[in-house]
């Protein structure tokens, strides 16, 4: 039978993957990634050997770009709707 009680030692979880700092270094870390994908765009036009794999960077490059995109768009929003009081990049 379902109980609509939460149990009692059940500890609160911290969602500390929303926090502002998580946010930046993801949006660094994908900054690196974009970065690789572009310079293996580079090699893989320049040697012919390496054409075909030409959509390895490509990825790299259009997923890491929807990640910072997503993830700036998220830090904007938190930034603009956060009171006075609080601090925007030590919560």
């Amino acid at each position: 039978m379902y109980s609509k009680k939460d149990p009692v030692f059940r500890k609160a979880v911290i969602p500390w993957y929303r926090s502002n700092k998580i946010y930046i270094f993801a949006v660094v870390f994908m900054l690196l990634v974009f970065l690789f994908g572009i310079a293996g765009i580079a090699v893989a036009t320049e040697n012919h050997m390496y054409s075909g794999y030409i959509w390895v960077p490509i990825l790299l490059v259009a997923l890491s770009a929807m990640i910072i995109i997503t993830t700036t768009y998220r830090l904007v929003k938190r930034y603009f709707t956060r009171t006075s009081k609080d601090s925007f990049l030590f919560d």
